[in-house]
């Protein structure tokens, strides 16, 4: 056997999980195809096999069975698999979703052959109105035809059940032939055969009347059904259209308009104020609030300039920027992020198997008890045989899995689409349940709970005043590309200090910078090094001690020689770790910071922020301590930057990166957070407890309604057109219940 070669596909047509399911079986069947992962929400089909498939077969076979399909040609994320964790096993063995199948969901496909289009009516989503559809137009056709045989049948009694026939057959024969397809594919027991068995039943028994009403009523859930599916199918896929169609690329001094796919890694592009970014980049220059709510939620415009990141699909916001291109269109974030929800939506939860297998079994068993009904009774009791026969046909209607086997990925697609709008990227259901289970989490310090990168805390005016302090010592970090540099830099320029030029400057190593401004000789480093030259008082040693205990930096700044003052310098928390950190603990979940950063920084930060620390931690020492929490009984998530906590992140429950959407943040872990925001990870975990909330919530729904319709039908107070409403009806209400996750949470 050859080496695993993977393959994917976008398939236009599929509505429900049972399309998937026929496809998942009959390219299952195909020699050599190891597995077989689909998305129902996102339309794509992944195919792993051992090299020896042939493609060609594979296309041809989904083609056969009325759908479209293309391969995707475009670069997939180099790790879309989640890593190797004992939950995120894919267990397809029970896959072959018998008794569940909606083979004629009308589907068109561009490459099916007349022939088959004919006879399956399959179509794309829906684009306009539902009424432009084959199922629109076949069930507008079907209740005229109804409504027809209702007035004939009154004005003309005896003819009445005759025209009724005619009503039933006018929306039976697609059902019917569509049947006979999914039978064929190796899904004997599909909704449309039990449709048909029902319908037919019902006309035997002189029921024609209701049968007619039945297969209307059917039509119409399963056009409800396709105007769900295709709403969820948009949620995600209307991210892709936040990128603009066109760009000002700016070549030779001169800028034109080109298509935004055609921008190269590395042009320069022109972005007016107001206008949506094309591509991925740095500004080059210009300086402005860049509205970055489409992308990662945050709904306060993020001011930047020169040498900041921009991504795909931003808003600019008052003034021109011009920007490098640093990804291609294909590679941009927003594209990565739908390519990583797709791939998602195919990975299978845990429950969502569980409902797979259960369904192989439950509709075959719902069509004994309703072959049992039926003959039982009248052969043992002497039972009228056309009553009896009409509550088995009941409650073959009844017995469809079609609600739920959906009630578990319509919720997972819809939150899985919901999170990623707002910055939260969970790799598959998996990742998504299990989130919900967490009890603990670990966070890295440096770039998750604090900023990652050093910042000037406080100016100490000594022999200068605060304003020379700032300026002599930038003046000998002009031009210097180290963090303490940069902040000290940064600080000077929001200070609108103007810094004079610094002649024969030169680093010493560990102990500072040396250099001549304004015609005197500067020394800027360690206090250690500064006493060498001036000693300090018991005063100044104290103050700079308590600085160091509260985890800053100090350097101390002589000016000729003068001890002119120091700067304290520290990685500050994010804003929002405080108020992220209480969420969690308000939730019961414990917290603690894995650092290998030295204790006393690390104290001062766990300090302020509230949270357990563990510090001069070697990665391996990271991993220990989660493996420690977990044998402890706690399901624990580690957070951090997806490189140097990697042992520590495959080793959690789920790891979550955190990142402002590098390949990093989101192609490791299981999870990312693309705004780096530590209350995304409570928001995170929130979002897993409602979807399992609406998953239990569509689960009752499918399982009651067919519970209280299998006993009204039995007790004789229900018949077939209310049996259709506890398959179609309840599968409407599911995909609709699950639809409520796409709105952010109050």
């Amino acid at each position: 056997m050859g080496e695993t070669v993977e393959k994917r596909y976008r398939v236009g047509g599929m509505d429900c999980a049972s399309c998937a399911a026929k496809i998942d079986t009959a390219v299952r069947r195909i020699p050599g195809v190891e597995d077989v992962s689909i998305s129902v929400t996102a339309g794509t089909m992944t195919v792993r096999h051992d090299g020896s498939s042939d493609l060609v077969a594979i296309e041809k076979k989904v083609m056969s069975l009325g759908y479209s399909v293309s391969q995707v040609t475009g670069r997939m994320p180099a790790d879309t698999q989640p890593a190797d964790h004992s939950h995120h096993d894919h267990d397809h063995s029970n896959h072959d979703h018998a008794g569940h199948n909606h083979a004629g969901h009308e589907h068109v496909a561009e490459r099916v052959p007349d022939a088959l289009e004919g006879l399956h009516g399959h179509e794309a989503p829906m684009a306009g109105p539902w009424w432009h559809s084959k199922k629109g137009r076949l069930t507008i056709l079907a209740g005229a035809a109804l409504v027809i045989a209702y007035v004939i049948g009154h004005l003309v009694p005896a003819i009445a059940p005759y025209v009724f026939i005619m009503a039933v057959l006018v929306g039976l024969v697609p059902i019917a032939r569509r049947a006979i397809v999914a039978a064929f594919a190796g899904t004997p027991f599909s909704i449309e055969m039990l449709m048909t068995i029902a319908a037919v039943g019902a006309v035997i028994i002189q029921a024609s009347e209701e049968a007619a009403a039945v297969v209307f009523l059917f039509l119409v859930g399963e056009l409800l059904e396709g105007i769900a599916a295709g709403k969820a199918r948009a949620s995600i896929q209307s991210l892709a259209t936040l990128v603009p169609k066109r760009a000002f690329l700016e070549e030779d001094g001169k800028t034109r308009e080109v298509p935004a796919e055609s921008l190269a890694v590395g042009s320069t592009i022109l972005v007016r104020p107001g206008d949506r970014i094309a591509a991925d980049g740095t500004i080059l220059s210009g300086e402005s609030a860049i509205d970055e709510a489409p992308v990662t939620g945050e709904s306060t415009p993020v001011q930047k300039g020169v040498g900041d990141t921009v991504f795909a699909g931003t808003v600019n916001g008052d003034a021109a920027l011009r920007v490098k291109v640093t990804a291609a269109a294909a590679d941009n974030t927003i594209a990565r992020v739908v390519r990583l929800v797709e791939a998602a939506q195919e990975s299978k939860a845990p429950t969502e198997r569980f409902i797979d297998r259960f369904s192989r079994y439950y509709t075959p068993g719902v069509v004994v008890v309703a072959a049992l009904v039926a003959i039982l009774p009248p052969l043992l009791a002497g039972s009228a045989w056309n009553e009896w026969i009409y509550k088995g046909l009941a409650i073959l209607l009844i017995g469809c899995p079609c609600a739920l086997v959906i009630s578990t990925p319509a919720a997972i697609a819809a939150s899985l689409s919901s999170g990623a709008r707002r910055g939260l990227l969970l790799k598959g259901g998996a990742v998504l349940e299990t989130l919900g289970k967490v009890t603990a989490v670990a966070f890295d310090k440096t770039g998750t709970l604090t900023e990652g990168k050093p910042q000037v805390t406080d100016v100490i005016a000594i022999g200068k005043d605060e304003g020379e302090v700032l300026k002599y010592a930038a003046a000998l970090e002009t031009g210097s590309s180290h963090p303490l540099a940069l902040a000290i830099l940064a600080r000077a320029t929001a200070a609108e200090i103007t810094l004079p030029a610094a002649s024969n400057a030169k680093a010493l190593g560990g102990k500072g910078i040396t250099g001549t401004v304004e015609g005197q000789p500067v020394f800027f480093g360690s206090p250690k090094a500064a006493s060498e030259q001036i000693p300090l008082s018991s005063d100044q040693v104290a103050r700079i001690t308590a600085l160091n205990d509260d985890g800053k930096t100090v350097s101390v700044l002589i000016v000729g020689d003068t001890l002119a003052g120091a700067i304290a310098m520290r990685d500050e928390p994010r804003d929002d770790a405080e108020p992220g950190l209480e969420r969690l603990t308000e939730a019961g979940i414990k917290t603690v910071m894995l650092t290998g950063d030295n204790h006393r920084t690390a104290k001062a930060i766990g300090t302020q922020l509230g949270i357990e620390v563990r510090a001069e931690l070697m990665p391996e020492d990271k991993q220990r301590i989660v493996t420690e929490l977990k044998r402890g009984g706690l399901i624990v998530a580690k957070v951090g930057d997806g490189i140097n906590d990697a042992p520590a992140l495959a080793t959690a429950d789920v790891g979550i990166a955190m990142g402002g959407g590098t390949d990093v943040a989101l192609e490791t872990a299981d999870a990312a957070i693309l705004h780096g925001r530590v209350s995304d990870v409570a928001a995170m975990i929130a979002l897993s407890k409602r979807t399992m909330r609406n998953i239990v919530q569509n689960i009752t729904i499918a399982l009651g309604l067919k519970a209280v319709f299998l006993v009204t039908t039995i007790a004789g107070i229900t018949g077939l057109w209310p049996a259709i409403l506890a398959d179609t009806g309840a599968t409407v209400l599911v995909t609709i219940n699950a639809l409520r996750l796409l709105k952010p949470a109050r």
